[in-house]
């Protein structure tokens, strides 16, 4: 049984989507229902700092991965690399 992982007020959700030619990276603060901060992008590192320097803008600066079931691997790492690098906390 998978964990659903929720995002709050204080460490909101990043939660990243993959299709086959675009990657989409979100934060999300689940209590309020609200998606703060939003990227989409071809390169994985370049979607995690885009969405990192947008969330510092927020004042948000420590959050949750939500890997949304892909494996920790390839452009799923890159966003979280990518992330990091920007200072984002997770």
């Amino acid at each position: 049984m998978k964990r659903k992982i929720v995002g709050t007020t204080d460490r909101p959700r990043l939660s990243v989507f993959r299709s086959n030619k675009m990657l989409y990276a979100q934060i999300i603060d689940d209590q309020k229902g609200i998606t703060l901060v939003s990227e989409k992008g071809k390169d994985g590192k370049e979607v995690g700092l885009t969405l990192a320097e947008a969330a510092k803008e927020k004042k948000v600066k420590k959050i949750v991965f939500d890997k949304s079931g892909y494996t920790y691997h390839g452009k799923i790492e890159a966003i979280a690399k990518g992330a990091r690098e920007g200072g984002l906390d997770f």
